[in-house]
Formats: C-alpha cells, structure tokens, sequence
C-alpha cells in the first residue's frame, strides 16, 4: 500500500531564518518540510520512492502582490518537474501542489491563469496532475470557480476541501457532479465565526462523512489525513 506525503520547501525568508536557527522548530517541521532547496527535496523523493511513497511537492508561500513574484513561483514549479523528470520519476509518483494567490490571484484572475498555464502543460507532459490548494475561505468560491473552468477544458487539477467548513459537503457535491476530482483535508485557516467548526471533535465527524461521500461518489479522491483513527475508518468503509 502506498502513502502520500507532502513535501514542503520554504520560501519566506523570515521562515527560512526560523527553520535554520531553532532546533524546536527542525523537530516540529522536519516531518513535513524536505528542505530550503529542490535538490533537498528531490533527495527526500529518491528515499520515499524506495519506500513505494507517492509526493506532491509544494513550494511554499502564497498572497504575492507583484507580477515578478507570481513568475519566480511558476519558474519553480517548472524546474520542480525538470527536477523529478530527471530523478526518472513517473507521473504516478509525483504531483505539485500549489495555492492560486501565490500565482498572483491577488493581482487578478487574468495574471493568476497566465502563470498556471505552462505549469499545467508540464504536468500533462509529466502525465501527473496539479493539486490546487484550498487557501482561507476568503478565497474559496473564486478557486473552485477557477478549478472548474480549467478541468472542463482538460486541465490535469485536483481541488482540495477542507473539512472544517460548513459548506464543504455542498462544494463536493457540486464537485463530484463536475467530475472533477478532490482531495480531501480538515484546514488550518483561522476563520470568522459561522464559517467553520470550531470543534475538533466536529472537524473530525464532518471529515469522516466527507470521505464517505467522496469515495462512494468522488473521481480519484485523496484523502488526506495523519489521523490514524480517520485512516481505518477510510479503510473500513473500502472494505465495506
């Protein structure tokens, strides 16, 4: 059986600081986070791969507010997939996961998709697919909206839901209609009241009713957890 792991590389220059000065912060992060550079990150692939481990790699960052640094994102994702393709990497190895405002959403949609689409190509070259990240819910409508729009036309993406949301069960329905398909996560934002469950607890049975409904319905769906409760409720469900 495979696994997914999320490989992390940052980009901030004041996390980057923090992640090289404080030993706290190595032991709290070095699960998640491969390292500063592609080549950290490509050696980390090479050891989860022997493990039969799938990635998706992630370069860091979000809400850029200049054209020059949407660009510099994209250019990375580019040279993500030069450096998988050259670690023999195959599609169904490897994926990229990335958040629309560090293409510069922020900017506008126009810029937003510009950056995206050579970032698209490469992956259908690649035969792999892009992970589209959920950002906070200040975001939401206008990333599935643009989710839609690109697997409509073919575009290789997978939507991310988050779980603590009131109104994700309404988006994967919508979603699994559409075909599109959906990684599934409980979210990290901080949002207003009467947007999310503030209780774990609740986090948790909405999750398990999402991953219900998105494999009994679902396209290729991810579900996304290190909860090992929720990942044998996911299995007993399979094997129900």
């Amino acid at each position: 059986m495979t696994r997914n792991a999320l490989l992390y590389l940052s980009k901030r220059a004041w996390l980057r600081r923090w992640l090289e000065t404080s030993l706290l912060a190595r032991s709290l992060t070095s699960r998640f986070i491969a390292g500063e550079t592609l080549d950290d990150a490509l050696r980390v692939f090479r050891n989860l791969d022997a493990q039969r481990i799938f990635i998706t790699l992630d370069y860091l960052g979000e809400n850029v507010t200049t054209p020059a640094e949407a660009e510099a994102c994209r250019d990375a994702y580019l040279r993500a997939f030069d450096g998988l393709t050259s670690c023999g990497a195959r599609g169904d190895q490897a994926t990229v996961s990335l958040k629309l405002t560090h293409f510069g959403l922020d900017i506008s949609e126009r810029a937003c998709r510009a950056n995206l689409e050579p970032v698209l190509e490469r992956a259908r070259a690649f035969d792999s697919r892009v992970e589209v990240d959920m950002e906070s819910s200040y975001y939401t409508d206008r990333t599935i909206e643009l989710i839609s729009k690109l697997h409509a036309r073919g575009a290789p993406v997978r939507a991310v839901i988050q779980a603590y949301l009131y109104r994700s069960a309404a988006d994967i329905t919508r979603l699994c209609r559409e075909k599109v398909p959906v990684r599934l996560c409980k979210g990290a934002y901080n949002e207003p009241g009467g947007v999310a469950f503030p209780k774990k607890t609740d986090v948790d049975l909405n999750y398990v009713r999402l991953m219900k409904q998105l494999l009994d319905e679902g396209t290729y769906s991810a579900i996304a957890t290190h909860d090992e409760a929720i990942v044998q409720e996911t299995l007993n469900h399979v094997q129900a």
